[in-house]
């Protein structure tokens, strides 16, 4: 057990390096990037200029209604947009400022992390020196994690999330340690709460402590029922699922209230219908929009497919990719991290963390498989990422226990372990991190450049002069650089965009896309199909009149009334 002082001090050793790094990466990382970013950042900044809960871009057409302004949040949730503006309201409604939530989240994730560990090391009873090196190793190299690093830069749903469900985990054991206890029991559905305001994944936290409380239930019988019998069981699991449950929805039900006003219904639209996807873009689909006859008749093969493509997926690109060697390292110890180990006691505070992974990586990867692809498991993976960190250290810390008993070493180097790991993830960081902001800030300087085309008149278009909204291939980042709305381009036939493009009021007029995306997004307007002489393209100015002016976009005027 560690002291009061050297565990406070321990825990602001390892926030202040995550600060320290997270810091310097927001300074590298100056644009939001994926779109999804834009999206909570641009509602932040609306409820602080006093426009309240909405968005000026609507990249969703399945939850009504369709009209300007438009109320926030139809299928994400809101906690993100509110922690980013606190911030913003102190400091200006920047990109910059926005950071600053994510940031200390991000590094209050490392100290979570720092703290799991400490609980491991107990667990296993381990000596004092060992225990010390992977709780404080844990949480520094959680403060320079590569994932978990870019994450903390971007004011979206990551991090909080990933804070939330490490936290419930936290006070799941607990609750396995000592029992029912009423104060663990209004913490943990006060997690829950917020943790479905942060992401629909909550479900499965939810469902975690449902698993973890009928252990609990079936190994703690009550005075009231000393057999043991099913109904004993059963009630005493109910009590501890029903006080969380209780204090959850508490924490929920003012935001379901409001999704009911808002959208007609207090759950999250299109959620669930993101499971009949076929394709990524369907997300943005008008008329042909995802249904469950249309996912049946594309067959046995191709749906299976679609499951080894989300897999793979999350295992590489969530997982792996940016965290290597490591999460390799971490990857291969996850038996080890759901076993008790050689000399732990009944409670392993990793498995309440180790379901929740399980379950959201089977749900993402097999539910889900093509929303997974597009960010679904990404930004549910943050404290994922924790358990590969805790994973790879103790692989690590048992291979230099093994050799070191080989060799018969006499003095202790678990350090070993944490320094190797630490060292790989500050080379990886130190190497990518600056790519990773270089194509931020080029994204960035795209849309601007956009922009003041658009607003100084390039191409005969003043976009103050179009009262209707703009359809674009990325209705969020335009709608964010430009302050104009904007709605989502769906990839279907000429004829379904004017349908799309007639249905607000006053109709969208000008459509813009990315010349890169030509190949998917409006390739049947540039082929001459069926209505799309409807689509007059605009002439670009000459480059050396208007420097960078829609540099990298197509331009058309929709004509046809």
């Amino acid at each position: 057990m560690l002291s009061r002082r050297e565990a406070l001090l321990s825990a602001a050793a390892v926030f202040l390096v995550a600060l320290i790094v997270r810091a310097w990466a927001a300074t590298q990382v100056t644009f939001p990037r994926p779109e999804d970013v834009a999206y909570y950042l641009g509602v932040a900044r609306n409820l602080v200029e006093g426009r309240g809960l909405i968005t000026d871009a609507i990249w969703s057409f399945q939850t009504p209604p369709l009209s300007f302004p438009r109320p926030a949040f139809e299928v994400w949730l809101p906690l993100p947009s509110l922690l980013a503006a606190i911030p913003m309201a102190l400091f200006g409604t920047t990109f910059a400022a926005a950071q600053t939530s994510s940031v200390i989240v991000g590094s209050i994730v490392a100290v979570l992390a720092w703290r799991l560990a400490a609980d491991v090391a107990e667990a296993r009873s381990m000596p004092v020196g060992r225990a010390r090196t992977l709780a404080l190793g844990t949480g520094l190299t959680a403060g320079v994690y590569l994932p978990l690093v870019l994450a903390s830069v971007q004011p979206d749903s990551t991090m909080p999330f990933a804070a939330l469900v490490i936290g419930a985990c936290l006070v799941m054991t607990r609750l396995q340690r000592m029992g029912s206890r009423p104060r663990e029991l209004v913490v943990l559905g006060g997690l829950l709460g917020l943790g479905a305001l942060t992401r629909n994944e909550a479900a499965w936290l939810a469902l975690t402590w449902a698993i973890i409380a009928w252990g609990i239930a079936r190994q703690a019988p009550d005075q009231a029922d000393a057999t043991g019998s099913l109904r004993g069981w059963l009630g005493r699991w109910l009590r501890l699922v029903g006080a969380p449950a209780i204090v959850a929805l508490l924490v929920f039900a003012p935001w379901a209230y409001r999704d009911w006003v808002a959208f007609g219904s207090p759950f999250p639209g299109q959620a669930l219908t993101n499971a009949l996807s076929l394709d990524g873009r369907d997300i943005f689909a008008w008329r042909d929009q995802p249904t469950l006859s249309r996912y049946l008749d594309a067959g046995i093969v191709r749906l299976l497919e679609l499951r080894w493509v989300g897999t793979v997926h999350n295992i590489t690109q969530v997982l792996l990719l940016l965290g290597v060697p490591l999460s390799v390292v971490g990857l291969i110890g996850l038996p080890g991290a759901w076993g008790r180990g050689p000399a732990t006691t009944t409670v392993n505070p990793l498995r309440p963390l180790f379901l929740f992974s399980v379950i959201t990586f089977a749900v993402a990867s097999l539910v889900f498989p093509v929303s997974t692809t597009w960010g679904t498991f990404l930004h549910a993976a943050g404290a994922i990422h924790v358990l590969l960190v805790i994973a790879a250290l103790l692989v690590l810390d048992a291979v230099i226990g093994w050799v070191g008993a080989r060799r018969g070493w006499t003095k202790p180097v678990a350090w070993l372990g944490p320094a190797f790991a630490i060292a790989g993830c500050l080379l990886f960081s130190g190497r990518l991190l600056p790519d990773d902001g270089r194509a931020a800030r080029e994204t960035g300087t795209r849309y601007a450049e956009l922009a003041a085309a658009l607003e100084g008149g390039a191409a005969g278009v003043v976009l103050t002069d179009e009262p209707g909204p703009v359809m674009t291939d990325f209705p969020i980042w335009f709608a964010e650089a430009t302050r104009h709305y904007a709605i989502a381009l769906p990839n279907e036939p000429p004829e379904s965009i004017l349908d799309l493009a007639r249905s607000f009021d006053p109709p969208a007029r000008l459509l813009i896309v990315g010349a890169d995306n030509t190949g998917v997004w409006p390739a049947a307007i540039l082929d001459g199909a069926p209505g799309s002489e409807c689509f007059v393209p605009i002439q670009l100015p000459d480059p050396a009149a208007h420097p960078g002016a829609l540099d990298g976009f197509l331009a058309f005027m929709i004509r046809c009334p």
